[in-house]
């Protein structure tokens, strides 16, 4: 006896994902809607390739083995790293700079695709996940800022979100300015006080005062360090997170509470002339913003912060405000969407002279989530083809011409190509298949000149209604006879019934 070959287990990698055709059809329908958005605000798509050279990617790189933990490497054959992307923007930075000549400038683009973590993956939490990002780069005034935003909001009311999210900006200028009132000046400490501050909405304002002090412990046990600031140290930082939050009486988002949190937030800067320039930089963002309408759609947040390093002013996060469970049964806000920022510095890494950029980034999947959860996300079903079925093994060049004829005609068509002898199992297959209909010619209908069609969608419908097997076969309900010539008019005229 030989030895059986053993068998390779099907499994998927942990934080990857396989996705179905009805998902793919309804985050399809979800993304045709955001380009529009992004097409009518001016912008042009662009594509740049899964991988790039480790150092073109910034965050990560190359140590004296391999690149760090992070992203997922290879070398060439050449011995240079490369990595596949971890976001969409350090690429078109790349590109940006490569084309610099022929490119534009201001450079309006959109991108959409896959990017790749080497992290551990957990609920909610892949390895691969799609982003869709818009950006220009090239212009420096805050007006490029204010039109993002209102993008952003534009595409949540194209995706049928209008009243159930809010863009947030803040500017990481101003809170470098209140950074240095309160004293908090090496790279560390600051890192660690954006860190804590991005925490607010998991931990409260009690869980970032103790972030921003000696530390936190959570439910379990774990400590986490905090940055070790002084109270006089932690107190205009919680003024300065507190500062969104309305005065009674006053509408979160309306003028008066953008001019008063604005007012606030001149007073923590001390004399810092960076944020000044942060706190003039959102008045100018938020009377463009109330000018074109968007007001309460668009508002002031000092508490974002947004968690990469390289913004260097303005940043926002699209935040949908409609309650979820968590996985706890807790009711909780379902959150943020996208987010993004100016980041002046990171073409700046290829070029000499300064570029300013500012952009924003849509997590499709977790976007795709909110749309399924409001009902807003399309079919999960898309529709099948027509199926021409075989009963006679004799004939399959006629059945073949048939399905020629209506793909010609633009229709959805395929021929049963399994075991045949069934015809019971060949009309599940189209009914797996979700096919609207399915065609049957057999010796007497060809004999006749005439075709019996089956709607399986109506058959579906009235046989609902119908208790007995001996009246259903009876009744064969949904289907109907034409004849051989009117295949193709009696299939369009039934599709668009279907509609």
């Amino acid at each position: 006896m030989t030895e059986k070959t053993k068998l390779i287990a099907p499994r998927l990698p942990r934080g990857f994902e396989d996705r179905t055709p009805g998902e793919i059809a309804a985050v399809g329908a979800m993304i045709d809607k955001i380009k529009a958005v992004y097409e009518r605000y001016g912008f042009d798509p662009v594509e740049t390739p899964l991988f790039e050279f480790t150092e073109t990617l910034g965050k990560f790189l190359p140590d004296t083995d391999r690149p760090n933990a992070g992203v997922f490497s290879l070398q060439d054959d050449d011995e240079q790293w490369m990595s596949l992307r971890y976001d969409l923007t350090a690429p078109l930075a790349r590109y940006f700079a490569e084309n610099f000549e022929t490119l534009p400038k201001p450079y309006r683009s959109y991108r959409q695709g896959y990017v790749f973590r080497n992290e551990k993956p957990g609920p909610g939490r892949f390895r691969q996940f799609m982003q869709f990002d818009a950006d220009t780069v090239g212009a420096g005034g805050p007006e490029a800022d204010a039109e993002m935003c209102m993008m952003m909001a534009d595409v949540m009311d194209a995706l049928g979100l209008a009243g159930q999210y809010v863009v947030r900006v803040n500017n990481r200028k101003v809170l470098d300015g209140v950074l240095a009132t309160a004293g908090v000046t090496t790279d560390e400490q600051k890192l660690t006080v954006l860190r804590a501050i991005d925490k607010l909405d998991k931990f409260g304002t009690e869980g970032v005062k103790l972030l921003l002090g000696a530390g936190r412990k959570d439910e379990s046990g774990d400590f986490t360090k905090g940055a070790g600031l002084t109270a006089e140290q932690i107190e205009p930082l919680l003024t300065y997170i507190g500062s969104g939050t309305p005065a009674e009486g006053v509408e979160k988002g309306s003028n008066a509470h953008v001019i008063a949190t604005i007012n606030t937030l001149a007073g923590l800067i001390g004399g810092s002339e960076t944020g000044l320039q942060g706190v003039q930089e959102l008045a100018s963002i938020f009377g463009l913003v109330s000018a074109a309408g968007f007001g309460g759609r668009v508002i002031l947040d000092p508490s974002v912060v947004r968690g990469l390093e390289y913004y260097t002013g303005p940043v926002f996060e699209i935040e949908l405000t409609f309650q979820v469970q968590n996985e706890k049964g807790q009711p909780v806000v379902f959150g943020s969407v996208g987010g993004g920022g100016r980041y002046d510095g990171l073409v700046s890494r290829f070029r000499r002279e300064p570029v300013p950029a500012t952009g924003f980034s849509i997590g499709v999947s977790r976007l795709a989530n909110a749309l399924k959860l409001t009902g807003n996300l399309g079919s999960t079903e898309p529709a099948g083809p027509v199926v021409v079925l075989v009963m006679d093994k004799d004939q399959m060049a006629g059945y073949q011409a048939m399905v020629a004829e209506l793909r010609n005609a633009g229709i959805r068509a395929e021929m049963f190509l399994g075991n045949t002898k069934n015809f019971g199992k060949q009309v599940a297959y189209a009914d797996k298949r979700n096919a609207p209909a399915v065609i049957i010619e057999g010796s007497q209908e060809r004999e006749q000149g005439i075709l019996q069609i089956k709607d399986l969608i109506a058959g579906k419908q009235a046989a609902a209604a119908i208790t007995d097997n001996a009246e259903w076969k009876a009744a064969r309900p949904g289907q109907f006879e034409v004849k051989r010539e009117d295949l193709v008019t009696a299939i369009k005229d039934l599709l668009a019934a279907q509609q």
